[in-house]
């Protein structure tokens, strides 16, 4: 895609509505704003939603992101959060349960293993990979062995586990010395690595955010969808958004900025700066379509 900019909604058009820097873009928000109804907005959540911090269990949603979700969501189809944490952990860290226009809300959690709605309440799971309980287990003597293990930890993520290097004394180094040791041990375990913001996760294969979004919007029936996301674990997303414009889908991709991860902004139709852009940017779509 083009060279996407930091777009701010107030700099661009006079209805305050961003500009797409690219063609695709551009026709995916027109569809967006002529039929609502049949659009999808879909959004990760760390890194999107809520800010990154150095201890995820401290992540919470940008204290506008529900404000200005429950104001566009009864304009749309639904909208669904995707994210690698447990749906659950992001219903209670994005205090989506219970919130007067968010009805059709939908976390699609595990890069869609588990799913929570809003009209239940409840979250649906396939059953867990063995593979992860096996390396869960075996994970802390392994890192023990590693001279680059020092300042990273573990996160437990229910159906993956992730080793973060963001607290070690050169995070980067630490990243890098440590991805082709556990990708090793995962693939043992029948697991694959996804890298993200300083962090490896080992989780069960044949799962992403792409076949989660792609699937999901084929159940709703949408005619576009938004998605914003802002970390390697996006990349499915955005390129199964790619091949179902392809399809004849409108699709808007949107990327919540960041200096660490630069893949997404290179092909993105809109780049907007951090949770922060994506609150005014969603504040801005419901004011329009209002």
């Amino acid at each position: 895609m083009g060279d996407a900019t930091y777009v701010q909604p107030d700099q661009s058009e006079p209805s305050g509505l961003p500009e797409p820097v690219t063609a695709a873009g551009r026709d995916g928000l027109a569809a967006f704003l002529a039929r609502p109804e049949r659009a999808v907005v879909a959004l990760d959540f760390d890194g999107t939603l809520a800010a990154i911090v150095p201890d995820p269990e401290q992540a919470r949603a940008h204290p506008d992101a529900v404000p200005a979700l429950a104001a566009l969501a009864p304009r749309l189809r639904s909208v669904a959060v995707v994210t690698g944490r447990p749906a659950g952990v992001a219903v209670r860290y994005g205090g989506f349960a219970g919130v007067p226009g968010l009805e059709h809300l939908v976390v699609l959690g595990h890069y869609g293993a588990e799913r929570w709605d809003a009209v239940t309440g409840t979250v649906q799971a396939a059953d867990p990979h063995p593979g992860v309980a096996a390396v869960r287990a075996e994970l802390p003597g392994f890192l023990d062995a590693i001279d680059a293990w020092r300042g990273t930890w573990i996160e437990e993520k229910g159906r993956a586990v992730a080793v973060h290097t963001r607290r070690a004394r050169d995070p980067q180094a630490a990243f890098d010395a440590l991805r082709a040791p556990l990708a090793e041990l995962a693939h043992r375990h029948g697991l694959i690595v996804e890298p993200g913001r300083m962090v490896l996760e080992l989780r069960p294969p044949g799962i992403d955010k792409g076949v989660a979004l792609a699937g999901y919007l084929r159940e709703v029936g949408a005619e576009s969808v938004l998605y914003a996301g802002d970390d390697l674990g996006d990349i499915p997303a955005f390129a199964a958004v790619e091949k179902l414009r392809g399809d004849g889908m409108a699709g808007l991709l949107v990327c919540s900025g960041s200096a660490e991860v630069t893949e997404l902004s290179d092909r993105a139709d809109l780049v907007v700066n951090g949770p922060g852009g994506v609150v005014t940017l969603l504040n801005t779509l419901a004011g329009h379509l209002a």
